[in-house]
């Protein structure tokens, strides 16, 4: 088994250079020594659940700030200016209890250091049913939210969700509920895992994901493919112009598509 190990072990790290963002300082909620999440995706390039269990707590509200504070002020006296304050790190972001204050302080701090810099969260999604989660969402420059696929039998095969009660009905209907102010990323792969087969750019599951899409209205689907080791063996990145194809079909519909292969 390939053992993926790549973990934050700060609450503010970076800038790194995003292949989606730009100049990306990151900001990680979750403990540094292990990974904290509500799905257990098998290309996770911070490993699998089981073996990324951390034994530290999770930063405080007033940590997180002060720890932000101190990497923008000094930013600020380098000249350096990030493209984006990115929430992301070591599993699910908005599984943070004071995730809703977190957001507001971030707010805070961009427009007093850097009122230019975009706030992005990237998330799986399965915490909307929090109202602050949801409020703090809205209030983010880049809501970045996850569907890698529509079907139930997929969903679980790949973001294999800690919750037996997680659908992809209630999922939409929550994304629906942004009416617009979100933006869709969709992780493609191919290959095999526990004997079954692992693709989905098929025809039925892009058609699917398309409909689900124009339910949804994004302004801006954001598709990427496998970039770094992943925690399971026999998966394998999608070609870039198998990713341009499925791109054009989307563009076609008029919506807006940013590729990273």
């Amino acid at each position: 088994m390939v053992k993926s190990t790549i973990l934050f072990d700060k609450i503010v790290f970076g800038p790194i250079r995003s292949r989606r963002l730009g100049s990306s300082l990151g900001v990680n909620l979750l403990p540094p020594d292990g990974k904290l999440c509500s799905f257990d995706c098998i290309y996770c390039e911070c490993g699998l659940n089981k073996d990324r269990r951390p034994a530290i707590e999770i930063p405080s509200r007033e940590q997180v700030k002060e720890a932000l504070e101190y990497k923008l002020a000094l930013l600020k006296a380098e000249g350096i200016t990030p493209d984006s304050i990115t929430f992301a790190g070591n599993g699910e972001p908005t599984m943070h209890p004071e995730f809703g204050g977190i957001i507001d302080d971030t707010i805070a701090l961009r427009n007093e250091f850097f009122p230019e810099t975009a706030i992005t969260v990237f998330s799986n999604a399965t915490m909307l049913d929090r109202k602050d989660v949801f409020d703090a969402l809205n209030k983010v420059d880049n809501n970045v939210l996850k569907i890698d696929s529509v079907s139930e039998y997929r969903i679980r095969l790949i973001n294999v969700p800690n919750s037996p009660l997680f659908t992809f009905d209630t999922l939409l209907g929550q994304l629906m509920g942004f009416k617009g102010n979100l933006m869709i990323q969709t992780m493609f792969l191919k290959g095999e895992y526990k004997g079954e087969k692992v693709d989905n750019t098929t025809e039925e599951e892009i058609t699917g994901w398309i409909d689900a899409l124009k339910q949804i209205q994004p302004k801006r689907v954001m598709i990427y493919t496998i970039e770094r080791e992943t925690p399971v063996e026999g998966l394998r990145k999608v070609d870039k112009e198998e990713l341009e194809a499925i791109a054009e079909r989307l563009r076609n519909e008029g919506f807006d598509v940013q590729v990273a292969g």
